[in-house]
């Protein structure tokens, strides 16, 4: 069976996103529940395009300041692109002239967070704008009388506050000026653009000069300049391209019955989404995991060991990859014959004998076909010693030809806490162990070992030329 592509890595973006349309405002299906304060809460469904496009910007808290010029409507593409590029929390601080080009609504529906319009006794400006309250505070569209308020501390008004406090607490500041060109010629506008652009923690993108106008720069623009400054540091994975198997595979008894084992596929989607945010192109081979593939991920869909063995291979004929993660939980053995009927209930002796046949080992096959590439392994063991656990991950590197093997023991412990793991990344010249933590972390800590090893074969080949 062919596997089922789904995903290029982020695709062509929707030209417009409209409240309820196809960019992602309308609700429906893919809205869930998750727990904050004891209380269940909603997920808005405009977060469903997090991530959508890149992981670049996962994990970071953007403010987005909006002043009262005509291109206020553009904020609402500069959100949705900021959330394509992984980030989750989008707060809009609108001016009271900017309310009255662009409806709150609107920008409540683009980043499903609630807009500020009026400062009360939640202190909405030390919520946002306070040390360490947020990562970055963008301004779009900056109008002269906002760069002018930035740049004399005053604060008569929720934008001109939450910069007020942002600079104060040296939270970045990327300023976004928009006005008419006699405006952005005037000397004290020039002088305070100046000023700020003297403080480290501010930045200016644009103007662009047209029509006798010096407009604000397109959200585009905006974005390469977040992302150049505030993305993932530099990786030795930016720019690798990897492959990565996740997920369990089924093996057919007949057209109804199959031997699996418990996988999930959690750890390797979170695995593949991680390597993704550091940069690299990601390729997975996904068997009938219960999670749904990581965004941004090209990601082929496939059920047995048979046809992970072939899309694996088809995958290593087609391109030359950087590293080789082998996180699927393939299954060891399948019978030797798959019935084509359905086995029959409640005939014969109540017992049922099933040959099996050895699954080779896909491992190997990519050792052979990629010799260059960093090999990543996966060794499970149940109720087993740290020291056996081990010998039996370099028994593993020794006969497949891995670089390092990832270890971990499924036995009861990890079945009494099923969202953690504790893993053993395993070389052949050290041992590292990551202790019982969330499985995103341990994501995080396998991404990082992989990067480790990337470097020291860099320097290696360094040294050597």
């Amino acid at each position: 069976m062919a596997g089922r592509r789904e995903g290029t890595g982020g695709g062509e973006r929707p030209k417009k996103d409209r409240p309820g349309g196809r960019g992602g405002g309308g609700g429906g299906k893919n809205s869930s529940k998750r727990s904050r304060g004891g209380r269940d809460k909603v997920r808005h469904p405009s977060l469903d395009i997090v991530s959508s496009d890149g992981r670049e910007l996962s994990g970071r808290r953007i403010v987005l300041c909006i002043a009262g010029s005509v291109a206020a409507y553009k904020a609402i593409e500069l959100a949705r692109l900021l959330m394509r590029h992984g980030c989750d929390s989008v707060t809009c601080v609108a001016t009271k002239a900017a309310t009255r080009l662009i409806r709150p609504a609107y920008l409540k529906w683009a980043t499903g967070n609630d807009v500020i319009t009026d400062l009360t006794g939640d202190m909405e400006h030390i919520r946002l704008a306070d040390y360490g309250r947020s990562d970055i505070v963008i301004v779009y569209p900056a109008t002269a009388n906002t760069i002018g308020r930035l740049a004399n501390g005053m604060d008569d008004a929720p934008v001109s506050t939450v910069l007020t406090v942002a600079l104060g607490s040296k939270i970045p500041i990327v300023v976004c000026p928009a006005m008419h060109e006699s405006m952005y010629e005037n000397p004290a506008v020039l002088r305070n653009i100046g000023f700020l652009g003297k403080r480290g923690k501010v930045s200016f993108v644009g103007p662009r000069m047209a029509e006798g106008k010096a407009k604000a720069p397109e959200p585009e623009h905006v974005l390469d300049h977040v992302i150049s400054r505030f993305g993932p540091p530099e990786s030795p994975l930016r720019g690798a391209r990897v492959l990565l198997t996740a997920g369990p595979t089924v093996e057919f008894v007949d057209p109804v019955r199959v031997i699996s084992n418990v996988s999930s596929g959690r750890t390797g989607v979170l695995l593949g989404a991680e390597l993704a945010a550091a940069g690299a192109r990601v390729t997975m081979i996904y068997g009938p995991g219960r999670h749904e593939p990581p965004k941004g991920v090209e990601t082929t869909r496939v059920e047995t060991g048979a046809e992970m063995r072939t899309a694996v291979r088809s995958a290593l004929k087609g391109a030359r990859f950087d590293v080789v993660v082998m996180a699927a939980a393939v299954s060891d053995y399948a019978p030797a014959r798959r019935r084509r009927t359905k086995i029959k209930s409640g005939v014969g002796s109540g017992e049922l004998t099933i040959r099996l046949r050895r699954v080779p080992k896909i491992i190997g096959m990519a050792r052979g076909m990629q010799r260059d590439a960093l090999l990543v392994g996966f060794k499970a063991e149940a109720d087993v010693s740290r020291a056996a656990l081990v010998k039996s991950a370099r028994a593993s590197m020794a006969e497949s030809g891995a670089d390092m093997v990832v270890a971990n023991d499924v036995g009861s412990e990890y079945r009494g806490r099923p969202d953690s793991n504790n893993v053993i990344v395993v070389s052949p010249s050290s041992e590292s162990e990551s202790g019982w933590r969330k499985k995103e972390a341990v994501a995080r800590f396998i991404k990082r070992a992989i990067e480790a090893e990337l470097a020291a074969a860099a320097k290696r080949r360094d040294e050597h030329r």
